[in-house]
């Protein structure tokens, strides 16, 4: 079963706002066995989307459609549904209801008549409850192809999809079986990767497809399997990851789409009841971001200095400006220094500390851009790391971030075994 996403509006298009309505719409498809084939932004016009519905019409099982409702002049998906399906707008009394009790109970303010004409729906669309907001769902049929508007709104729309949606879709049509699984790995690039496991990858049966999916310092391998027979699927991906790990577990770090590192090392940082600091000076405070999107974090995280100018590296952890004035603040010698003094400021087992000519011109450092010294403390003692990242700026600190948190989870890992 395939199915096709379209986004209605000209602020996507002029880049105004990001679509992050499609990537959830096909998240939950995939869960249930609809793969999406195709993602399409169009403009709020008329004949664009009458174009659009024309060519997709049975060429997809399933168009689903957000934006372009809701009670202003502009939202004009729902008369193009009804010009597109030769249809006339009704008004839905459950529907009106649901947006008069919004209104007055729990918005409490007076329901205008433009809300009120949000209940005005194609006669022959099925309602999706929009148990959030005013304008709903609708699901209409023509011919091999299932039409389905949705609004815009983010969270309107996730709760039609999660409460709704998703159901129907489930009841009415008979969908194969997907099953993903993600291997995440650490320090080696995909073209490395890809020649380590060339002929693995050659031997994988026709209904399971890899994906290498690249980012600064790490490569995650999607394996997808599609088919009718769960049981087999389930069998054979276990056992292609099984022969995978041999080929390349020095570098692999976790197998699922969440595990990400900073979710790993939190685990790690948990189950070994450590805690952890950083100071950062070209990162500019991304470690401690990454850290601290993870749930939970503030258990083993207690805190970070980004120390991004020279002065404040003096000020606040305390090095001494002769250190800096004879090895430069872009060294092996601050980087250590900067992990050693957080350490101690913040009463962690670890630290993480990052100094660098990220660029695109040099700041108080003769040192290359491009150049990196990460520091890394621990119970132990200190150790630092140097790096030539090239350019530009984004690139060189994306790879500082994830080599730290790479060179962190190795130490931590490499200590739970001596």
């Amino acid at each position: 079963m395939k199915a096709t996403i379209v986004t209605i509006g000209d602020e996507i298009l002029i880049g105004q706002i990001t679509d992050t309505n499609s990537g959830y719409i096909a998240k939950a498809l995939d869960k249930v066995g609809v793969q999406t084939h195709e993602m399409v932004s169009i403009s709020d016009d008329r004949k664009h989307i009458l174009d659009t519905f024309a060519r997709l019409q049975n060429q997809t099982d399933l168009v689903i459609i957000t934006g372009g409702l809701g009670p202003t002049k502009d939202d004009i998906t729902k008369h193009t549904f009804c010009e597109y399906f030769q249809d006339t707008l009704v008004r839905n009394l459950e529907v009106e209801q649901h947006i008069v009790d919004l209104f007055q109970k729990i918005l409490t303010v007076t329901v205008t008549q433009v809300n009120k004409d949000q209940a005005l729906v194609p006669s022959r669309a099925t309602i999706l409850h929009n148990a959030y907001g005013t304008a709903p769902g609708m699901w209409i049929q023509k011919e091999q192809t299932v039409f389905v508007s949705l609004p815009g709104v983010p969270f309107e729309m996730k709760g039609i999809v999660d409460q709704y949606l998703i159901p129907k879709i489930v009841t009415e049509y008979k969908r194969p079986y997907i099953l993903h699984k993600t291997i995440m790995t650490y320090g080696m690039g995909e073209s490395m990767v890809a020649e380590r496991i060339e002929d693995w990858e050659n031997n994988l049966p026709d209904f399971i497809k890899l994906a290498y999916l690249p980012a600064p310092g790490r490569v995650r391998l999607r394996l997808t399997a599609r088919g009718t027979d769960q049981a087999l699927l389930e069998q054979t991906i276990a056992e292609k990851v099984t022969t995978l790990t041999e080929l390349i577990g020095d570098i692999i770090v976790g197998f699922d789409e969440g595990e990400t590192l900073e979710v790993m090392l939190g685990k790690l940082l948990t189950q070994q009841q450590k805690t952890l600091a950083t100071a950062e000076s070209c990162t500019g405070g991304r470690i401690a971001q990454l850290i601290t999107s993870v749930s939970g974090a503030s258990a083993y995280f207690k805190g970070s200095v980004v120390s991004y100018a020279t002065q404040t590296k003096i000020d606040v952890l305390g090095l001494k400006p002769e250190l800096i004035q004879e090895h430069s603040v872009v060294s092996s010698a601050v980087a250590a220094a900067m992990a050693q003094a957080v350490q101690k400021l913040m009463q962690t087992d670890y630290a993480l500390a990052t100094t660098g000519n990220a660029g695109p011109s040099k700041g108080d450092s003769p040192a290359d851009l491009g150049t990196v010294f990460i520091g890394l403390a621990t119970p132990v003692g200190v150790q630092t790391f140097e790096f030539n990242f090239g350019q530009p700026r984004e690139k060189v600190i994306d790879r500082t971030v994830n080599k730290a948190l790479e060179l962190l989870q190795k130490e931590i890992l490499k200590s739970s075994i001596e």
